[in-house]
């Protein structure tokens, strides 16, 4: 790939990369509005959004302590959504190259618009560079905003649950990932996860079914990778 990029492609990736950040953002109000109904702080809630920022984790997160799950649990559970983000810098890493305390500040912006934005914008390095910087520093002052105004407004409440928040929190979790759904084998992954949680959920305690859930649909996702990954081993040849 070259480094070249005009003036136009970089006011094009910039506002892309706003109008994400605004978009993204706009979740991050249900978020602290959720977690402070779930009965965390405004600062622990704010705290999350600056050192976890990864968003499903975080609504996987506060879902497991508001039903009175363990924080095990609700840990184990937000560790195994967000480490996808570990797949992601393996590919992050070869773009952006980043040295010293620029090594740093990717890993934290090393989300799924951020990776998106440099994949979508890989004619050149120069655009990778510019299109993952851009959108995941949009998406952390945006997302961060946004989190402090919907835990600020929640706590200003006697009851946070009278705004039904408890249906906005799966509402959101759901919007989060139905855009990538793309592929039958993800919407696969998907229905099996999905119908391992409901099934588990009336007799184990919060938190558990979402961990098995996981484990099933990584299971699935491995089966349906299998064929694919024979092929490109030559386990196929005979």
């Amino acid at each position: 790939m070259s480094d070249e990029l005009n003036e136009v492609q970089r006011r094009s990736i910039r506002r892309d990369a706003i109008g994400l950040g605004i978009g993204t953002g706009a979740y991050a109000l249900s978020f602290g509005a959720l977690s402070v109904s779930a009965g965390l702080s405004i600062w622990q809630t704010q705290a999350l959004s600056l050192l976890m920022f990864t968003g499903a984790s975080q609504f996987a997160l506060i879902a497991i302590l508001g039903a009175g799950g363990g924080a095990v649990v609700a840990i184990a559970t937000a560790a195994l959504i967000g480490s996808r983000n570990a797949f992601y810098s393996v590919t992050m890493a070869s773009v952006l190259r980043p040295r010293g305390w620029r090594r740093l500040a990717a890993a934290q912006l090393t989300i799924d618009e951020s990776t998106g934005m440099a994949v979508g914008h890989d004619e050149t390095n120069a655009g990778a560079r510019l299109a993952f910087w851009s959108t995941g520093v949009a998406i952390f002052i945006c997302w961060n905003i946004g989190t402090l105004i919907g835990a600020v407004g929640a706590g200003l409440l006697d009851d946070p649950a009278v705004l039904g928040l408890d249906a906005a929190g799966p509402a959101a979790f759901l919007a989060l990932i139905w855009p990538r759904l793309t592929s039958w084998p993800m919407r696969a992954v998907f229905v099996v996860s999905l119908v391992t949680a409901v099934a588990f959920t009336p007799f184990l305690p919060p938190g558990i079914p979402v961990l098995i859930a996981g484990a099933a649909g990584v299971a699935i996702g491995l089966l349906l990778a299998l064929p694919e990954l024979r092929r490109g081993t030559g386990g196929d040849a005979a």
